[in-house]
């Protein structure tokens, strides 16, 4: 890793994506994570590590690559390996060797030429319904070939023969999904049937949907799980996905042909899923490509019941998640061709709380006094999560109108009135401090400390000696004086936090400069410590002064002496040299 972070100079790896222009020591140019016309992304060739001054957006080059790619890490570490041309050693506990990893390479290539040769059956004559089937459904020519779609030939082993005049040999065809072996005999896995190719995020076609034309049961079928392909843990069109950058949202479908009338309908970031519910692993996947997610399934029963279920996986997985509710029970692709591709952006989406409340009005009697009752209490178990206040209120006046019953009464079955009651005190609390005592310690910490990582980071290094990550007070500074201590660069650190809160908050403070005039670092230094020290002596003296009004004789009598010792030592730390 620490080669791969040498060889992989980031200003480099940034360029490939963003036009950066030299400033002083740093390169800027608009940032590709939100939308800007000023340019406030910089590139920080000595400490190896971005930042946005806009979105906040700081990582190393990794991280760069997992944010514009929509990569995981190990997909990202792949990614820059191979532009570096470094072969990657094989990892602690792969259970894969070289002949396993060959013999995917080698599915994912059948998968792959047997995509073109679908697609090439779409044009001829002999599979003029399958075109015509799609022509129906809205789909133009340039959208077919955005998404590969193809036709199986007219022989049972059309593309079985195909493949095998490619070099592809029996077995492969079928650990691939290709074929079947039935008897001895080997055919297609997909017969009368339109054919939607299944690609992932690098491009590899891992299998396909087939959608049936004839009698052919079921009506729609997909790959099996093979070596390269689990339906569990892709989507539908991740290719598109993820070619397209800054997306505020992802909206998730049901089906192949939702995602291709929406595309086609100029709207962006559209997908499904292959053939079965959601799943926590595509909720992950999903989660790389845009902050929030819009669920759009059909609207008969069972997709209003799958709707509810995607909203618990990606309430489990803390992903923001609403609703693009169709009108009159449609689907997606049923919405565009009946009212056209400008409706959809007119469509509201609505919160997960607010569909679930409409779905529950549905099972009660709201005229009857035992109805209302019954849908405030099933509304109260999911309101309970709720976690900001203001849209619980507007939830809670909403329930009120349905029901009849009073705010408090509400609250109380929702179980926030302790919380709320809570809150009361401590703002009530927090008006009652004067205002020069609201944190003016902490700020003076937060500051000390900061400038002391700063001069850690100088090119005229702290010597180790002089400063220990036990003279940072908290957590987070003090594992950041650690890695630099140890000679991590910023972007390598930053690489290692998985937190996304705490990288911006650790890469707002790893771009500064330490701001410190020539010679006086030293100086700095011993100021920056002697705050600390003081910080941590009040701390000692304030954990000791809860402790005398508890005691008595003795035991009281030493506490107060240490705590005037610690007095005289802060008043002695202090003092500036």
């Amino acid at each position: 890793m620490d080669e791969l972070r040498e060889r992989a100079d980031i200003v480099q790896v940034v360029s490939r994506y963003v036009q950066l222009q030299q400033k002083g020591g740093r390169y800027w140019g608009l940032c590709p994570f939100h939308g800007e016309k000023t340019a406030s992304f910089s590139v920080s060739p000595d400490r190896q590590m971005y930042y946005c001054f806009g979105c906040h957006a700081g990582g190393g080059a990794i991280n760069f690559v997992m944010e514009i790619e929509h990569l995981d890490f190990m997909d990202a570490v792949k990614l820059l390996a191979e532009q570096v041309h470094m072969d990657l050693p094989q990892m602690i506990g792969d259970r894969e060797d070289g002949a396993t990893r060959s013999q995917k390479e080698r599915l994912c290539d059948a998968n792959r030429e047997c995509a073109r040769f679908y697609h090439r059956q779409l044009w001829r004559q002999e599979n003029a319904h399958v075109l015509s089937y799609l022509h129906e459904r809205g789909v133009s020519d340039s959208t077919i070939r955005i998404f590969g779609l193809g036709s199986t030939p007219s022989q049972s082993d059309g593309a079985t023969r195909a493949m095998r005049e490619l070099g592809f040999t029996d077995d492969e065809l079928v650990r691939a999904g290709i074929s079947v072996r039935r008897d001895n005999r080997v055919y297609d896995m997909f017969r009368q049937r339109a054919i939607f190719p299944i690609i992932d995020a690098r491009g590899r076609v891992l299998g396909f949907g087939g959608r049936a034309l004839g009698d052919a049961k079921p009506k729609y079928l997909n790959t099996g799980d093979t070596p390269v392909f689990n339906k569990r843990l892709g989507v539908f069109a991740a290719n598109l996905l993820a070619k397209q950058r800054g997306l505020k949202r992802v909206i998730l479908t049901e089906g192949y042909m939702d995602v291709i009338a929406l595309t086609q309908a100029g709207v962006p970031g559209v997908c499904a899923t292959l053939g079965t519910a959601l799943t926590i692993e595509q909720a992950r996947l999903l989660k790389r490509y845009a902050p929030e997610i819009w669920v759009s399934y059909d609207g008969d029963a069972a997709g209003q019941h799958a709707i509810l279920r995607a909203l618990e996986i990606f309430e489990q997985e803390n992903i923001p998640a609403r609703v693009l509710d169709f009108p009159d029970g449609m689907d997606p692709d049923e919405y565009v061709r009946a009212y056209g591709p400008q409706s959809v952006e007119k469509l509201e989406p609505v919160d997960a709380a607010t569909y679930r409340m409409k779905q529950e009005s549905g099972q009660h009697d709201l005229s009857t006094q035992e109805g209302r009752t019954a849908y405030a209490i099933a509304c109260a178990k999911f309101l309970s999560r709720v976690k900001e206040p203001v849209e619980l209120e507007n939830h809670v006046k909403r329930l009120m109108m349905a029901t009849g019953f009073s705010r408090e009464v509400l609250l109380a079955q929702i179980g926030h009135t302790e919380m709320i009651e809570q809150d009361k005190r401590a703002v009530y609390r927090h008006a009652a401090r004067p205002l020069e005592e609201k944190a003016s310690g902490e700020d003076k910490e937060t500051a000390a400390a900061e400038r002391l990582l700063l001069l850690m980071l100088a090119e005229q290094r702290v010597d180790a000696g002089t400063v220990k990550a036990e003279d940072f007070l908290t957590p987070f500074y003090r594992e950041l004086a650690q890695k630099l201590l140890s000679g991590m660069t910023p972007g390598a650190i930053l690489e290692q936090m998985d937190d996304e809160d705490a990288r911006s908050r650790a890469a707002a403070v790893l771009q500064r400069e330490s701001g410190v005039t020539d010679g006086l670092e030293l100086r700095t230094v011993s100021d920056c410590l002697r705050a600390l020290q003081r910080r941590r002596i009040g701390e000692q003296i304030a954990a000791l002064q809860q402790q005398v009004s508890q005691l008595s004789g003795e035991d009281k009598r030493n506490v107060l002496l240490k705590i005037q010792e610690l007095t005289k030592e802060r008043q002695t730390a202090g003092r500036k040299d």
